[in-house]
């Protein structure tokens, strides 16, 4: 009790010391610190890392087969040109790949998966081949996931799961040859490490999948990249690494997941609540621990791959139709930076079946657009980052971007992430609200060693009610159905065009200065364009 009233008193003094200090700061009339980012066109860090658009997340491979999940998918390659997709579900019974005959002979079938992946190609993408989940012809269980029922359980028979492994990769030689096979990423399984849900096994068992999975691969061309564990919370990373040094079992990467949340669990509906994590390095922690597990081990080259991330693993939580997700995005992307070789987002498109249809177009889904194709906060992460230049400027600043191109064009993205989440509210009871900023007061931007010449300006923005579809969702009402009108309207106020274009002259000087308001949660992204 002395200890508390002794916590109580000097907490209570740091307290007014505070406020009285802030008074001052009133009656003084100083102002808060003004945020500056200063930048020299000449002072270059070296190539932009384009590890964030690497590759992106969708739900299972039978929602490829959809006219509106092909369209959108052409939407984010062609605004945000991710290289790679990954999902679920490639082997499921809805995909039509695998049974037996009365004798128990195996019967093979793949014109769902060409069907899927000739349109993957087709656009300029690549599969990032999550095998799994167990055709039920040779599941040695019944224990299923999700409402489209992905069997979890390991083979009834590892030579038959070999077997199948091998003519599949056969396959995918034979349509699309060893060079471009050479290109993908293969990865066993998903999050074997969270039992019974997504593995009925033992780790004993995933490393024998794993190495049974391997073989099959390796059988066909020895030059095909496969990794794993694919597990949740940045798990078994050292154990994967023993087993195959051990067992001199190839690995070409390591592939884990991560998501920003603090409490809650796989929960499909969102009805036990998730809270966004308040520690600046969530996630990132995650991300520089693998690293440094990958670097102390004999296999300190391997390539680290994020399959999964995001701000929360529930495909119901409203965190990610904020506009707040904007900048959580750009400040973990900036945050890890070279850490990763690649940092797959979870996913693209509320078309994700996992908890079945979804009955409202604003549900917290995980995707950058919704149902109908209206880009949420989150696309603009990317779409923006997309715009940026291959060349990287230096820059102190630590939540900014500055990049130019081989045209001359600068391009600066900035942001501020506020953590708002107030203590003992979820994501589910805060992130449905509307929710205005406070301002952060001031952003000087200075540019110098500009080449002189003419350029246009264009400006745009992510925030409170600019490119943030859900409040305007708010505003209607929350209608659980949106007329054909609602949704036109909803797409034109997230279109992302610039919110200010406007001619600008360099002088000699080189210096290009603006001051901006900036407010919580806000995002900008400047280009200057050489004309």
């Amino acid at each position: 009790m002395k200890i508390n009233r002794l916590l109580f008193v000097i907490i209570g003094s740091l307290f007014f010391s505070s406020l009285s200090a802030q008074n001052n700061n009133l009656l003084s009339g100083s102002t808060p610190k003004k945020r500056i980012i200063h930048v020299d066109y000449n002072n270059i860090r070296g190539s932009f890392n384009p590890m964030f658009k690497e590759c992106i997340g969708a739900g299972r491979a039978n929602e490829g087969l959809r006219a509106d999940w092909q369209q959108q998918l052409a939407i984010v390659k062609k605004e945000c040109d991710f290289k790679y997709i990954r999902m679920h579900g490639l082997l499921t019974d809805d995909m039509g790949i695998y049974k037996e005959d009365s004798k128990g002979n195996p019967e093979f079938n793949y014109q769902y998966v060409d069907l899927l992946y000739d349109y993957i190609l087709s656009i300029g993408m690549k599969p990032f081949v999550e095998i799994g989940f167990m055709p039920s012809a040779l599941a040695s269980g019944d224990q299923t996931i999700f409402w489209w029922k992905g069997n979890v359980t390991p083979p009834k028979d590892y030579n038959k799961w070999e077997n199948l492994i091998r003519n599949l990769t056969q396959h995918f030689t034979n349509r699309y040859g060893a060079d471009e096979v050479k290109t993908w990423n293969f990865e066993v399984w998903n999050e074997p490490n969270l039992t019974p849900g997504f593995w009925t096994g033992t780790q004993e068992e995933y490393f024998k999948l794993y190495k049974h999975t391997v073989n099959a691969v390796k059988s066909v061309n020895k030059e095909y990249k496969i990794g794993g564990p694919a597990s949740a919370g940045a798990a078994w990373v050292p154990e994967m690494i023993s087993f195959c040094e051990k067992n001199n079992v190839p690995i070409d990467f390591i592939t884990t997941h991560s998501y920003g949340v603090k409490e809650g669990y796989l929960d499909e509906n969102g009805t036990h609540g998730t809270i966004l994590d308040d520690d600046k390095w969530s996630v990132t922690k995650d991300v520089f621990n693998s690293r440094r597990q990958i670097g102390s081990s004999s296999m300190n080259t391997l390539g680290l791959h994020y399959t999964e991330w995001s701000s929360s693993y529930t495909p119901s939580d409203p965190f990610h139709d904020s506009y707040h997700s904007t900048a959580y995005i750009l400040e973990k992307i900036k945050q890890i930076g070279d850490a990763a070789n690649s940092m797959s987002y979870w996913v693209f498109t509320d078309i994700f079946e996992e908890a079945g249809p979804r009955f409202t177009p604003f549900h917290g889904g995980f995707g950058l657009l919704n149902y109908q194709g209206i880009k949420k906060p989150a696309f603009y992460s990317y779409s923006f980052l997309n715009k940026l230049g291959e060349t990287e400027l230096l820059n102190s600043d630590s939540s900014s971007f500055v990049c130019k191109n081989s045209k001359g064009d600068i391009q600066l993205l900035f942001w501020d992430f506020t953590y708002t989440l107030p203590d003992s509210v979820n994501n589910q009871v805060y992130y449905i609200r509307d929710l205005p900023p406070t301002s952060k007061g001031k952003l000087k931007i200075e540019l110098s060693g500009i080449p002189k010449g003419k350029y246009q300006l264009e400006i745009y923005k992510v925030g409170y009610k600019v490119n943030d579809p859900y409040t305007s969702y708010l505003s209607m009402g929350k209608p659980a159905q949106l007329t054909r009108e609602q949704t036109v309207r909803l797409k034109n106020e997230s279109n992302g065009l610039p919110v200010l274009k406007e001619g600008v002259k360099i002088n000699s000087s080189g210096i290009f200065s603006k001051e901006m308001d900036i407010r919580e949660n806000d995002v900008f992204l400047i280009n200057l364009i050489k004309q």
